[in-house]
């Protein structure tokens, strides 16, 4: 009996052993998914013929916005009152495109005399190009470029796009008078580590678009809007941004609000976010 007993625990142990180097293995079969398709799982560009883009663009009252070479790079609509009291720059979330964001357009200038501006982003309705930091970045300098420098330059970033609306701030500092983020984070990589807890997400991930380090480089006005049953970025991460930001700073709180409705925030939220941009607003550096 004693042999019997001897030999089944040599047996456990290349029976854990088998097992302890499949679950290893699957482990970094699932990292290495991860790290090939990562991209996959940032951005979800909907994708439309030119044809579409210039329909939906109509029913919702924007034009193309182009470089002087022709090429479009999103939509604009002009502020009805001329000269316009400045210039608002939209960066969008992963699963929008520019026509999808005209309400911004429409509330914004409900309150403001602004020119709206949509960047759309390479690889999302008919622009041609693929989404990663690197182009999303690119296409975002060339689209702050082009912008008149006769007035305030404000941006406003949805969800992803905060990293993109942090990038500009940090890049252009003297040229940008008001940020406002909703559904913001800190990192990029930190909400991805929330979802994936398992995974190393730090050591992975490529696009990490750190807001917070962009940030410091920018001293304007700062607005955030957070919504506590967001699931998708939760609040907490926008929250983070926040407390880190050193320079004036404004926190709007929706503790019923999810990922979506914080983006669809009335005039009164809107006349808020102007005011304090105005009131806190630096000079805009001409060149």
């Amino acid at each position: 009996m004693n042999q019997t007993i001897q030999r089944s625990k040599p047996t456990l142990r290349r029976r854990f052993g088998r097992l302890l180097l499949f679950c290893v293995g699957l482990y970094l079969l699932i990292c290495t998914g991860c790290v090939a398709f990562q991209r996959r799982l940032i951005y979800f560009p909907p994708i439309f013929h030119p044809e579409q883009v210039d329909q939906l663009a109509q029913s919702a009252k924007l034009e193309r916005w182009k470089t002087p070479t022709g090429q479009a790079i999103g939509m604009k609509r002009l502020s009805p009152g001329q000269p316009a009291e400045g210039r608002v720059l939209i960066v969008y979330g992963n699963g929008s495109c520019a026509t999808a964001c005209a309400h911004y357009a429409d509330v914004i200038q409900d309150v403001a005399a602004f020119d709206v501006f949509i960047l759309e982003y390479p690889g999302y309705a008919d622009r041609p190009g693929s989404p990663s930091q690197k182009s999303l970045f690119r296409a975002a300098d060339e689209a702050f470029q082009l912008l008149a420098t006769n007035g305030p330059i404000y941006l406003v970033g949805e969800s992803l796009g905060t990293g993109v609306a942090a990038y500009l701030a940090g890049t252009y500092p003297e040229r940008v008078a008001g940020v406002v983020l909703l559904g913001a984070y800190n990192r990029l990589t930190d909400v991805a580590q929330a979802h994936m807890p398992l995974l190393p997400v730090h050591l992975l991930l490529v696009d990490r678009f750190p807001s917070e380090d962009y940030l410091r480089n920018y001293h304007g006005p700062v607005g955030v809007l957070v919504a506590g049953e967001d699931q998708v970025v939760p609040e907490k991460f926008g929250c983070r941004l926040y407390d880190k930001y050193a320079g004036p700073k404004r926190l709007w709180e929706f503790p019923q609000g999810n990922h979506g409705t914080v983006m669809m925030q009335p005039p009164e939220v809107w006349k808020q976010i102007v005011v304090f941009w105005q009131a806190n607003q630096q000079a805009p550096k001409r060149e």
